[in-house]
């Protein structure tokens, strides 16, 4: 899970225009802060978009990329919203992200009243900072960062032994006891990439070009789409190096029509288990995604609002990234803020091609509906 960004970057392409700025101020937008500011020609002041000073005339405002600008052209900081300095919201976030930063560097999870000293605030207060702003509590925040660290221990070091204790674990028994969680497996069996573990796959074609769909015993764990069904393969060997890929039987054969059918028809949905393993962020994203009806397209940002995470849209669209399972997930339907489409992990190509299937599908379904309505008003005027 990757902590957000700061600064600048998140408003840049937002208020691209005067006419987005004088909306902002005109709302008196807080989340506009930090990425303009504008100054009133008839008093010489400069304010943050959210200032809650009397709104000027439009004619009156100018607008400036931040502080330093507006003093260079003559105005004076406003005494009312302090524009020169950090705002509320850029103090918030730089709080959590240094929050962040000790999570990740230090070897024992630090506790809550720490982590709030760090952030300047009571313990009550950060807990509810960093959840608004990062997606999860400080708590699950901690704990995805120790699986992460734990995984890569697993890798590298010596014995499972010290890879738990690397990994920030206080003792081996709450180590095993979240292992099956964070790991999918037994640590042993993790650690030598996965032997024992049994994954049935399939290779095949759809319209968007070969496809792979692989299973554990516990459900979907990869649907893959490429032009090389070599490299999907090796991709999932990379995934499970030591793991026993077994061919396609029967039975696996029709979950593989499900899937390709789920391809060729994004409408229809996958009524499938799933065996997804990812950071409890991941898995919040997850399934919101799953949560967007066929048809429908959210930006990154939008989603990240959806989640209770508005400030985290850079760690969401790492998250869709992430996503092993497509389709299933439907992570194609997430979009730029402007509409435009980019970002699949399979190509855009086929991010594109699945967004137009389900346009028209809907499309279908709506003509379908008005004429079955328009069939029964008739009947009904007879």
């Amino acid at each position: 899970m990757a902590c957000v960004g700061t600064g600048h970057q998140r408003h840049s392409r937002t208020f691209a225009d005067d006419d987005s700025r004088w909306a902002a101020v005109a709302r008196r937008d807080r989340g506009a802060d930090g990425a303009f500011v504008y100054a009133v020609r008839t008093t010489g002041v400069y304010c943050r978009p959210g200032c809650g000073a009397p709104l000027a005339r439009r004619e009156h405002v100018r607008f400036f990329a931040n502080g330093a600008e507006a003093e260079r052209a003559g105005f004076r900081a406003c005494k009312r919203c302090r524009p020169a300095g950090a705002s509320p919201a850029e103090e918030r976030l730089a709080a959590v992200v240094r929050a962040c930063r000790l999570i990740e560097t230090e070897p024992e999870p630090p506790h809550l009243d720490v982590l709030a000293r760090t952030a300047g605030m009571s313990p009550f207060h950060f807990h509810r900072v960093f959840k608004a702003t990062i997606g999860v509590t400080p708590l699950a925040y901690i704990a995805a960062r120790r699986a992460e660290r734990a995984r890569s221990e697993l890798r590298r070091a010596a014995s499972v032994t010290q890879a738990l204790y690397s990994a920030g674990f206080g003792s081996s028994a709450r180590f095993y006891a979240a292992a099956p969680l964070m790991l999918g497996m037994a640590p042993t069996r993790f650690r030598h990439g996965g032997p024992g573990a049994s994954i049935r796959f399939a290779i095949g074609a759809c319209s968007l070009g070969a496809i792979l769909v692989a299973a554990t015993e516990k459900g979907i764990c990869a649907i893959s789409l490429g032009d090389d069904p070599e490299a999907l393969l090796r991709d999932l060997q990379d995934r499970f190096p030591r793991a026993e890929l077994i061919g396609a039987d029967a039975h696996f054969e029709r979950w593989v029509a499900t899937v390709v059918g789920c391809v060729e028809a994004p409408a229809r949905g996958l009524d499938l288990p799933l065996d997804l393993r990812g950071t409890a962020f991941q898995r919040r994203v997850w399934q919101a995604l799953q949560d967007i009806p066929t048809g429908a397209q959210v930006s990154y940002q939008q989603l990240a609002a959806r989640i209770g995470a508005p400030h985290a849209a850079r760690a969401v669209a790492a998250a869709c990234a992430a996503n092993p399972v497509a389709v299933a997930i439907p992570c194609h339907r997430v979009v730029r803020s402007d509409g435009s489409v980019s970002g699949y992990r399979w190509g855009i190509e086929r991010k594109q091609a699945l967004l137009e299937r389900e346009a028209r599908a809907v499309a279908g379904a709506d003509g379908r509906a008005t004429g079955s309505l328009g069939g029964r008003g008739r009947a009904m005027n007879r």
